[in-house]
């Protein structure tokens, strides 16, 4: 567990700063985005941007706050946390030669896989809790206040819709041994995913409309999560999870 949590350790920490990074220029640049919502959205180059501006200004500053740090920063950038922190996992240690000496320890391999699993799960999800619990810090600096608990919320489901990718890459993690080309193969389909989200038509086809602006305002407004699309999320996560244990107990150096 130890040489997990080092190996880890530092990836997340980067990613938490990354993201916190992005999240504080949003935040301070929303005096100016008020200002200059007319420009902004006669700037966009796609009609959906310009919808999706035009959300941003009539939601007010948690539509902001929302399509900033969940639709903008943890789809973009966590997708990529959630994906390198998986693809290694196994296919890592083939690709490493150190397969065997990983299964030579003295614990059973379905304690070894579930121990990865979880580290790597609380790399991804922990920096959004944590820079989620700094939006109303953040917002002090610009005269502005958000309730935190239904950010709380829309945190819990950004950290569950991405723990569906997580757990997607791991499962190829353990079917495949060149982790290089399970990264580059998931990164595409999410990709091509996030790209047809802004195409009027095609967006209803993306996953990213399970975790877009207008779901988070949901959540905002309702306070609560919704239990089917989560139940979903949580059951594509479990499934992964499962096909990856019974692919492992299978795997040999």
């Amino acid at each position: 567990m130890e040489r997990t949590l080092r190996a880890y350790l530092l990836p997340a920490i980067a990613y938490f700063l990354l993201l916190e990074a992005m999240l504080a220029a949003a935040l301070l640049y929303w005096p100016n985005f008020q200002e200059n919502i007319g420009q902004l959205k006669a700037m966009a180059p796609i009609d959906m941007l310009k919808d999706m501006v035009d959300q941003l200004g009539q939601g007010g500053i948690e539509a902001y706050v929302v399509g900033q740090h969940f639709f903008k920063g943890c789809n973009t950038l966590g997708t990529a946390a959630a994906v390198v922190f998986s693809a290694g996992a196994v296919a890592g240690e083939v690709h490493r030669g150190t397969f065997e000496l990983w299964l030579a320890r003295p614990f059973s391999r379905r304690r070894l896989l579930l121990e990865r699993w979880i580290v790597g799960a609380l790399a991804l999800t922990l920096p959004i809790f944590l820079t989620t619990l700094t939006i109303p810090w953040l917002l002090s600096f610009v005269d502005t206040e958000v309730a935190l608990g239904p950010l709380m919320l829309g945190a819990l489901h950004q950290s569950i819709f991405l723990l569906g990718f997580y757990s997607l890459t791991f499962f190829l993690s353990t079917l495949f041994d060149n982790p290089m080309a399970i990264a580059l193969s998931v990164l595409f389909g999410t990709t091509l995913a996030f790209s047809i989200y802004l195409v009027k038509v095609l967006t209803h086809w993306s996953v990213y409309r399970l975790a877009d602006i207008e779901v988070f305002m949901k959540i905002i407004k309702r306070g609560e999560l919704d239990p089917v699309q989560v139940g979903s999320l949580v059951g594509v996560t479990g499934l992964f999870l499962v096909l990856s244990m019974v692919v492992f107990q299978r795997k040999v150096p």
